[in-house]
């Protein structure tokens, strides 16, 4: 069976990207595995903070993918010879994404006693001036002539 989507319309040729997109963002939005934070350090930074106890280094992954920042984790099960009476300590795989806006930068990922934190940054805009020189109507109005030299004519 065909799935219906609102970009199936003829007026929306080419945008099928935005409803991946969209699909990710829904799927991953749905479950709140793995929780997390996200606090202003600077004027010009910010941190992600995902609670991912159990995970080693190994066992994750930080990328940017067309203007989202992914964090995938997956564990390693070595658990086969333990016998759970409760087992409340979630390690199952994940995917979370976060739409980055335009500039935004990865700086970097540390995982420090379950918590993985990410950094990103916005550099500074650079403030581009240029001065404008204002004429005066007068001048405006008078055709600008331009004397060219004059070329030789060379006999060849």
């Amino acid at each position: 069976m065909t799935r219906m989507s609102l970009f199936n319309s003829p007026l929306l040729l080419g945008f099928d990207h935005v409803e991946r997109v969209l699909d990710r963002v829904a799927k991953s939005a749905n479950d709140g595995y793995p929780p997390y934070n996200i606090e202003q350090t600077s004027e010009n930074a910010l941190r992600i903070t995902l609670a991912v106890a159990g995970f080693e280094e190994d066992d994750l992954t930080v990328t940017v993918e067309e203007n989202q920042l992914v964090i995938r984790g997956r564990r390693q099960e070595d658990d086969s010879d333990r016998i759970f009476l409760h087992r409340g300590i979630a390690t199952r795989q994940f995917q979370r994404a976060f739409v980055l806006a335009e500039g935004i930068e990865v700086d970097d990922a540390r995982l420090d006693n379950g918590l993985l934190h990410i950094d990103l940054s916005r550099p500074a805009a650079e403030t581009l001036v240029k001065t404008i020189r204002i004429r005066s109507a007068k001048a405006a109005s008078k055709p600008m002539l331009r004397t060219e030299p004059e070329e030789e004519v060379g006999n060849g």
